[in-house]
């Protein structure tokens, strides 16, 4: 029985989706590539490429369509190699046929078989002089054996993989010239993958009528169990529509009580990019909006109903807080090179001063694009509140630049320290890690004492940490820092700066941890890959081992703690595209069928009972989801979860859910 056949006659000719900025857009944004993909799906994402990977071709002159592979990428353990997947991840057993034709006898051109990420998987290649089968677990490549064989550019092979259990046969042109038994993946769909310029054709995936009766057993069986687990949750429902009008943006926003009541607003910016692709973003308009009515409070700057508003990729600097203590939240934020403390209610300036100076030397500043300033004062990146002074609650400010320095003000903008070594990491976190009352700083690898002086840095001097969580991941534990840093991988780190647990499992670009699987042993943590092998979400237990691996065929996965049902069992949010996930891997909530946007979403409690909502928006719209019924009641009492703090938003932040009931 064929379960997958493709001939890419239904393509027209020219290239396959793909993301012609290269952006980093899909690293908290669901943005699809635009155009037909048929049954197929790109997982790689490349800063470093220009134009697309795979090309429909006539190349052949037969009448025909091939799909071409045309990245000329040299193969390492921290590199991404072009592959096209299709199929479905539970396949087991089967057989799979494609016709190869490598453009240049170099490196290894082929198919990926039991494919279950771009980082784990199997493959049977054509390599020079021969052929080879793989395997590949992360970052590690084994030739598992090699065949001798006469292949030529110039024309097609048929290259064929047939699977029974452990039990794998390699085959070209009909003669088998490989059989091994491995049983590292025992399912798995399959990936065109090349490291040259590579023509496929005629791809085929079989299986006998035993081999199919057992997959769709094993199908069955997971789909039952995934509709009973998302019966055990309340369905949404929409709660709020708000229209943006001119003043929508992308995921820019932040949330706070800007009137001093218990009335939720949202202030939403937009900007303008400067210089150089997204190192230099101005806010060019701030609106305040009315959660309940949807009405403007007030707005600052010029609205503009542009895609380009769409398109930013890095934080901009603002936040809402009462930084004063007078009960009511103002804006602080950085514009046209100051730093100012809004009235939240108008909007008016209550205290402004100049941003710093760049006086740095430009070869001490990292990744200060050309190497050279293009400001004489700082256009400032990103803003968090902090307490390094010991004060009854939170009231300095830190503001930083894109990768480098960061300074700290008290509330009435003196400056008190700065900071500067290797790398800030995209958004420092905060936290009185010694009990003294005080926060540290801990930035991309370097935790910083409450005065401004390195405590310690990790041994680690390439990429930077993307996101970071602090907590008492299991009861038997110390607090640790818990962080995904690029290419350096997933690190679970003591507040003393031993690396306690690491796995390299792509680019590290999310990270959260609730109490997905309240079964387990203390909290689990997610984390998501993007640059490279993009998309792979992982759970982890409280120790960093993995519990399981999927890799979303969408970007935008924020895996974000939902606080759904308030019996204690968080979700883990992915998008409005894909919906929530549950610790077993179940796909178990989706948003109604509304035309509701799919570019941003945020998970925040806005209702005023324990859960949480959803929110999901694009430029033009805003919709609000909550639960369609009442929570459970709970022996336990009301389940009301510490979470990262709303005047802290970042797009780069990692999410927590602590569980925290309430009588």
């Amino acid at each position: 029985m064929r379960v997958l056949e493709e001939d890419f006659k239904s393509f027209e000719l020219g290239p396959f989706p793909y993301d012609a900025e290269h952006s980093a857009m899909g690293e908290y944004h669901y943005y699809p590539n635009p155009g037909y993909c048929g049954q197929w799906f790109d997982p790689i994402a490349d800063w470093s490429f220009r134009g697309p990977t795979w090309l429909i071709s006539n190349a052949d002159m037969d009448g025909g369509h091939c799909m071409e592979q045309m990245r000329i990428t040299e193969p390492a353990p921290r590199k991404a190699i072009p592959c096209l997947r299709a199929g479905d991840v539970m396949w087991e057993d089967y057989t799979v046929s494609v016709k190869v034709r490598a453009m240049i006898d170099d490196h290894f051109n082929g198919i990926l078989f039991r494919y279950q990420t771009s980082m784990m998987h199997y493959g049977f290649f054509l390599v020079p002089g021969g052929v080879e089968l793989h395997k590949v677990i992360k970052t590690e490549r084994t030739v598992l054996a090699h065949a001798d064989a006469v292949w030529s550019p110039d024309e097609y092979n048929i290259l064929s993989v047939s699977l029974n259990g452990s039990s794998i046969r390699c085959s070209v042109n009909g003669k088998v010239v490989i059989e091994y038994s491995d049983n590292t993946y025992g399912e798995g769909c399959i990936a065109l993958c090349a490291c040259r310029p590579t023509r496929y054709r005629d791809v085929c995936v079989e299986m006998t009528d035993a081999q199919f009766k057992a997959y769709s057993s094993k199908k069955s069986d997971w789909e039952k169990a995934e509709t009973i687990a998302s019966k055990s949750h309340k369905p949404a429902k929409l709660w709020r529509l708000i229209d943006l009008k001119d003043f929508g943006a992308a995921r820019q926003i932040r949330f706070g009580h800007l009137t001093g009541t218990d009335e939720w607003f949202f202030v939403m910016c937009q900007n303008q990019r400067k210089v150089y692709k997204d190192r230099y973003p101005v806010i060019s308009c701030m609106t305040a909006v009315s959660v309940d009515t949807g009405k403007v409070l007030w707005q600052i700057g010029e609205p503009c109903d542009s895609p380009e508003i769409e398109k930013l990729t890095t934080d901009l600097p603002f936040q809402i807080y009462d930084i004063d203590g007078d009960g009511i939240d103002e804006v602080i934020t950085s514009w046209n090179f100051r730093l100012m403390i809004l009235d939240g209610r108008t909007g008016e300036v209550k205290k402004s001063i100049p941003t710093p100076l760049n006086e740095a030397a430009p070869e001490t500043v990292t990744g200060l694009e050309f190497g050279m300033y293009a400001f004489n004062r700082l256009n400032v990146d990103a803003i968090r509140i902090v307490n390094v002074s010991g004060n009854a609650r939170p009231e300095e400010i830190l503001i930083k630049d894109r990768y480098s320095r960061y300074w700290i003000y008290d509330r009435d903008l003196n400056l008190k320290w700065e900071f500067s070594k290797y790398n800030t990491g995209h958004f420092p976190y905060s936290y009185d890690y010694n009990g003294d009352g005080k926060d540290e700083i801990f930035s991309c690898y370097n935790m910083v004492d409450s005065n401004g002086k390195l405590m310690w840095s990790l041994p680690i001097d390439t990429d930077h940490t993307d996101e970071i969580i602090v907590g008492r991941f299991s009861p038997d534990q110390d607090e640790r820092l818990a962080i995904v840093s690029g290419w350096e991988g997933f690190m679970i780190v003591s507040k003393d700066g031993e690396i306690i647990h690491r796995d390299i499992n792509g680019h590290g670009q999310r990270i959260s941890c609730a109490n997905y699987c309240p079964e387990r042993t203390g909290f689990e943590i997610a984390t998501t890959t993007y640059w490279g092998n993009n998309g792979i979400v992982y759970l982890h237990d409280c120790n960093g081992n993995e519990i399981w691996h999927r890799e979303m065929l969408s970007n935008g996965n924020v895996i974000a703690p939902l606080n759904w049902d308030g019996n204690g069992k968080e979700l883990i949010w992915m998008s409005p595209h894909e919906g929530a996930f549950d610790g077993q891997g179940h796909h178990v909530l989706v948003l109604p069928d509304d035309g509701h946007p799919e570019m941003c979403t945020e998970v925040i409690n806005l209702t005023g009972d324990s859960r949480d909502e959803i929110v999901v928006w694009d430029r033009h719209s805003l919709y609000i989801y909550t639960q369609d019924g009442e929570a459970e009641k709970d022996p336990r009492g009301e389940y009301r979860p510490f979470k990262y703090p709303e005047y802290n938003g970042s797009n780069y932040r990692g999410e927590y859910s602590f569980p925290n009931w309430v009588k």
